[in-house]
């Protein structure tokens, strides 16, 4: 998989958790081991907003000093924890769009093993044409000429990870067909066409149908990330708010409604075929 330093940044957290559980020392106790140490300006308040993944980029020396806080002194078992801590600090190309994009889901996306969309009313942001995305984005309410278009191109760079060459996740997207009479008429054929170019045995639509009634993700859209060496998490948002579920029990119940979502959709064939007779 593609290189994603917030995924390197979650993990960095995740086992740094891991380590101090193992010693059975609580964050105020680890403080007080680092000042030990010489390091005045720990707080057990740090630990936590460390362990939460809460900080923006690791600290070569903060990462260290725990591991010897943690007792983890051999070259093999610190060598992971400073290779995820300088991949953390790498600077990715949608940091260049913070202005315009927030970027918690284009950040994790490069380092999933797959990725599934359930999508009730805009086609996803990794399917959309040129055209299309930039009408999703003055719908939205953007007017500036200037952030539409950067807007636009961030889309379009984002959608890389599924280039047949490029070492990225598998895409499966189940579409609503709501989303596809939202469309507006003048892309309408340009971005169902797309739709039914790009499908391969690694990338795969489902169509929604009216037909299906009420289903289980009648409550909203939302995108399940798995990764090949951690735990899988849910992006949901809004129209204020972005967020990342990553408790298991969260995870567990999007999953089953996604299966259940995809067992209501037509079968990838039948929903090539669905997409073919919109566009005659």
């Amino acid at each position: 998989m593609t290189a994603s330093p917030p995924l390197s940044k979650r993990r960095l957290s995740r086992m740094l958790r891991e380590s101090r559980e193992a010693t059975g020392l609580t964050a105020d106790q680890v403080t007080e081991k680092a000042r030990e140490l010489g390091a005045t300006k720990w707080s057990a308040s740090k630990i936590t907003r460390l362990e939460r993944d809460e900080w923006v980029r690791p600290k070569l020396e903060d990462v260290e000093l725990l591991l010897d806080v943690y007792g983890v002194h051999t070259l093999d078992e610190r060598e992971e924890y400073v290779r995820l801590a300088k991949e953390a600090r790498q600077k990715s190309w949608w940091r260049s769009y913070d202005d315009v994009i927030e970027g918690k889901l284009t950040g994790l996306e490069p380092g999933a093993s797959r990725i599934r969309d359930v999508a009730l009313t805009v086609i996803p942001g990794l399917l959309q044409t040129q055209v299309y995305a930039r009408a999703v984005i003055i719908g939205g309410g953007i007017v500036d000429t200037q952030e539409i278009d950067r807007r636009v191109e961030a889309r379009m760079l984002r959608q890389r990870i599924l280039d047949p060459q490029a070492d990225g996740p598998k895409y499966w997207a189940i579409i609503d067909e709501a989303a596809l009479r939202k469309i507006p008429t003048e892309t309408r054929e340009q971005q169902l066409r797309h739709l039914i170019s790009i499908q391969r045995s690694d990338l795969r639509i489902q169509i929604l149908p009216d037909s299906a009634g009420l289903h289980a993700a009648v409550a909203g859209g939302f995108t399940i990330l798995d990764f090949a060496e951690d735990s899988g998490l849910v992006y949901t948002e809004n129209a204020v708010r972005e967020r990342v579920h990553d408790d298991g029990e969260d995870t567990e119940a999007f999953d089953l409604v996604y299966q259940h979502v995809s067992a209501s959709a037509l079968g990838v064939q039948e929903s090539t075929a669905f997409l073919k007779r919109l566009i005659d």
